[in-house]
């Protein structure tokens, strides 16, 4: 299992949001999220975004803590990285 999440600095709807990434597969990613109980609406592209205060048990499940960059790098490197267009909003959170 190769699952990931970066820190928590992501400011949006009155909260601080991390990304949550697999390195492996987005089959992977899914099956995970959704045995976490995110909704599917808080997958974005090529991760799921998480509050901040779900950060620590997402880490007691297995997802691996890593910076930023590492989690785009690991990404990039798996050829999952899905990088969004200019003018399509790139808030964590849709605002």
């Amino acid at each position: 299992m190769s699952l990931l999440v970066d820190s928590a600095m992501w400011p949006g709807r009155g909260r601080t949001w991390c990304h949550l990434a697999s390195d492996s597969s987005f089959e992977e990613l899914h099956a995970f999220a959704a045995a976490f109980g995110l909704p599917p609406g808080a997958f974005d592209g090529d991760h799921y975004d998480l509050p901040a205060e779900r950060r620590p048990a997402a880490i007691a499940a297995g997802a691996q803590p890593v910076s930023s960059a590492e989690l785009v790098r690991r990404l990039s490197a798996a050829g999952l990285r899905r990088r969004k267009r200019r003018g399509i909003n790139a808030s964590p959170t849709r605002e």
